[in-house]
């Protein structure tokens, strides 16, 4: 993923991002000071610098967008964020983090995207609560897949892709072998321990 570059152009403090619109494919910096989410999130204009564009759909190739000096967060629908857009934990503080929260695997309609990844939520707060209107514009998913008609958009599994909750008609539980939606077996379990019985 072009989130990967390392370094920031000469001249620029930012970090690198792709987005997706309603159109395009957008490949550049955004210079901002401290994480992606926390710029994308308040919802204020960001400024850009040597962006790259092309149809979302693969039909062309990226060329230079000079004249992209400032972005909406509002127009983009997905963004990718690459390690450097994320803040630097240790294995203490990333282990505490996820003690407080749990795991969803979940597709979430952003049309014309579906994304599919890994949401973590406090307890007692179900994936659906999502399309609640909310505080935070953007949502993270973890080693996420973006996909516009079956075809995969991202690398699979980067780092994080945050998803613009104004643009979310959808979200479903899913079992991420088969990227559908869970279905309880019919009849007996088929043995080893179910999460019923670990529950009783």
């Amino acid at each position: 993923s072009s989130t990967k570059a390392a370094g920031s152009p000469a001249g620029h403090r930012g970090i690198a991002f792709e987005g997706l619109t309603e159109e395009w494919r957008l490949v550049g910096w955004m210079e901002i000071p401290g994480r992606l989410s926390d710029a994308l999130n308040k919802r204020e204009p960001i400024t850009l610098a040597d962006v790259q564009w092309a149809p979302f759909d693969g039909s062309a190739d990226l060329v230079s967008a000079p004249g992209l000096k400032t972005i909406d967060p509002y127009d983009l629908i997905i963004v990718l964020a690459g390690e450097g857009s994320l803040p630097p934990l240790t294995d203490t503080e990333r282990s505490a983090y996820k003690v407080h929260k749990m795991a969803y695997d979940v597709a979430l309609e952003v049309p014309p995207f579906r994304v599919v990844g890994t949401v973590w939520l406090f307890p007692g707060s179900e994936p659906d609560r999502l399309l609640d209107r909310a505080t935070e514009m953007f949502i993270p998913l973890v080693d996420a897949t973006a996909y516009h008609d079956g075809r995969a958009l991202t690398e699979e599994n980067v780092d994080a892709v945050l998803v613009n909750r104004f643009y979310l008609r959808g979200v479903e539980q899913i079992d991420r072998r088969t990227g559908i939606r869970a279905q309880p077996l019919p009849g007996a379990p088929l043995g080893g321990t179910s999460w019923q019985d670990r529950s009783r």
